[in-house]
């Protein structure tokens, strides 16, 4: 198994299911649900941090190598666990492939998922303190200084809440070959409600085939639709590329794409045999990986796109 940054929470224990025999869907289930309830995890799940009106809105997305089938889910409120209403939407209800909303939210009901409060004090007070700065000398690049002043700019155009950055993507391959990606987020701090970004959208944040291999995206997920880098990064797997060769082929793509708000981007890659890479645009980007016989993950760096 493999996971994006903050990800090798969950390995340990998706592990244990592919060695007892399990599948691919659900060691990468049961892995991608730890990110989900980390309370330190200000990016996925419980704790991610709101859009501009301080309301917290999930995606996820599941896809299943041997079938390509898949199930997705976005702008998901009140609910811990959106990869898992993404797997129940690949197999209860195959006629769609995503639910987005409110409809999302009636299809967990229905099926019994229970509604939580989401929200922590911890993730309200850094989408306080971080809102009403005027200015981020520290973002990471000049893309993301543009973002947020224009989310703040945003913010003072839109009725303030009532009340008082980052994706998981995780990749299996069991015993019988199979193989899984998941991917799970909170989206964008602070970004406009409604907006969804490429962790849910088959082909673009996340893309899975047997005969290849499953790749997952973090990052400046608008950048990761308009070039399906999920799908780029398998079919360049199926061209023969290894798993690193494959994700550094996704971001440079995407790096010849003009975007003004232009953030890091990073792909995690594992080819059909279960070699893995990743490749990113940002310096220090890592991914981690955990097999059978390991006792904990080991964290290794990912391809840097040079400038």
């Amino acid at each position: 198994m493999v996971a994006s940054e903050r990800g090798e929470v969950g390995l340990p224990a998706g592990v244990e299911i592919l060695a007892a025999g399990g599948s691919a869907l659900d060691a990468v289930e049961a892995a991608v649900r730890l990110v989900e309830s980390n309370l330190d995890d200000h990016f996925v799940g419980v704790g991610g941090i709101p859009n501009l009106l301080g309301v917290l809105e999930l995606d996820a997305s599941i896809m299943d190598g041997r079938t390509r089938a898949a199930g997705a889910v976005a702008a998901v409120r009140g609910f811990a666990h959106p990869i898992s209403i993404a797997r129940r939407l690949m197999e209860r209800l195959p006629q769609h492939v995503m639910l987005v909303g409110e409809g999302a939210e009636r299809f967990a009901d229905d099926l019994g998922f229970q509604r939580e409060e989401m929200l922590t004090a911890e993730a309200l007070r850094i989408w306080r303190e971080e809102i009403h700065q005027s200015s981020w000398e520290g973002a990471g690049s000049e893309g993301e200084r543009r973002y947020r002043q224009a989310a703040v700019e945003m913010m003072h155009r839109m009725s303030p809440p009532k009340d008082g950055w980052g994706t998981v993507n995780v990749i299996a391959r069991d015993r019988r070959g199979d193989l899984c990606v998941g991917v799970s987020t909170s989206g964008y701090p602070w970004k406009h409600p409604g907006r969804v970004g490429d962790s849910p959208i088959i082909g673009a944040g996340n893309y899975c085939d047997n005969r290849a291999g499953g790749a997952g995206c973090t990052g400046r997920g608008e950048l990761a639709i308009r070039c399906q880098a999920a799908r780029m990064t398998v079919e360049a797997l199926a061209a023969g590329r290894d798993p690193q060769q494959a994700a550094l082929a996704a971001v440079a793509d995407a790096g010849t794409l003009d975007d003004p708000y232009r953030s890091p981007l990073q792909v995690l890659a594992m080819a059909a045999d279960g070699s893995h890479g990743g490749a990113t645009t940002r310096v220090g980007g890592t991914y981690a990986f955990m097999g059978e016989g390991m006792r904990e993950p080991e964290v290794v760096e990912r391809l840097l796109l040079e400038p």
